[in-house]
C-alpha cells in the first residue's frame, strides 16, 4: 500500500458516528410534524399511530425541542405544502399519488403542541425527500451544521429519505427512535433496521444525555 493511501485509510479509521453534540453545529430537525399527518381522521384510521404519538412521540419531541433550544442548537421544521395554489410545483410522485396539501392551509401547519419558535426555520417541501425539494443543504452549510438530529413522521417514508440523503451529503445523521413514528410498529421497526447503516440511532433520553454532557 502506498503512503498517501495508507495515511488516508488511517484518517478514515478515526471517523465515528459516536460523537458529542456541539450545539453550534447541531440541528434538531422535525420532519412533517403537521396537521395533515396527525388529525382526528388519521387517528381513527390508525389507532396505533395515534396512541404512539399521544403517549410517547409528541411528548419526546417537546422535550427535545426544549433541550436543544436551551443548549442553543438550531431547530428546523419541514412541512409538506404546495408552493402554488394549484399544486403544479409538486413532485411527479405526489401528483401520481394524488397527494395535495393546499398552500397556507390548516393541513400544512405544524402541530400546536410543537409550534415553531419565532426564529426557527420552517421549510415547505413538495416531495418525500427533504434534500430533493428544498434548499436545506445550502441553509445547513451556511449555519455551520454538521450533525442532523432527525425526528418526525413517517419513519419509513420522509424520515427514511432524510436520513439516507443526509448521510450521502456528508452530514452526521442521528435518528431518534422514540421521536419518530409510522402507522404500525412493524413498519417502524423495519425502517429503523433498514436505515441503521446510514445513521446513529438513539433514544430521546440518550440524545439529551449526550447533549448535556457536551455543555
Amino acid at each position: 500500500m502506498n503512503q498517501p493511501l495508507a495515511m488516508q485509510r488511517a484518517e478514515d479509521a478515526k471517523l465515528t458516528r459516536d460523537r458529542p453534540f456541539d450545539p453550534k453545529r447541531t440541528c434538531l430537525l422535525l420532519v412533517d410534524t403537521q396537521n395533515i399527518v396527525w388529525n382526528p381522521e388519521v387517528a381513527q384510521r390508525h389507532p396505533y399511530f395515534d396512541e404512539r404519538l399521544r403517549s410517547t412521540v409528541v411528548p419526546n419531541l417537546r422535550r427535545l425541542i426544549d433541550g436543544f433550544r436551551a443548549a442553543g442548537a438550531e431547530i428546523l421544521y419541514t412541512v409538506m405544502e404546495n408552493l402554488t395554489r394549484d399544486g403544479r410545483d409538486r413532485s411527479l410522485d405526489y401528483k401520481l399519488s394524488n397527494f395535495f396539501v393546499p398552500k397556507d392551509s390548516w393541513e400544512a401547519k405544524v402541530l400546536d403542541d410543537l409550534t415553531p419558535g419565532d426564529d426557527d426555520i420552517v421549510l415547505k417541501k413538495t416531495s418525500s425527500g427533504l434534500f430533493n425539494s428544498t434548499n436545506v443543504e445550502y441553509l445547513l452549510r451556511n449555519i455551520g451544521i454538521d450533525t442532523l438530529i432527525v425526528t418526525g413522521f413517517l419513519t419509513d417514508q420522509c424520515v427514511d429519505h432524510t436520513l439516507r440523503d443526509a448521510a450521502d451529503r456528508g452530514f452526521y445523521p442521528v435518528c431518534i427512535s422514540d421521536g419518530c413514528a409510522t402507522h404500525t410498529e412493524g413498519r417502524h421497526q423495519n425502517a429503523l433496521k433498514a436505515f441503521a447503516g446510514y445513521c446513529r440511532t438513539l433514544t430521546t433520553d440518550q440524545a439529551l444525555q449526550i447533549l448535556a454532557a457536551g455543555r
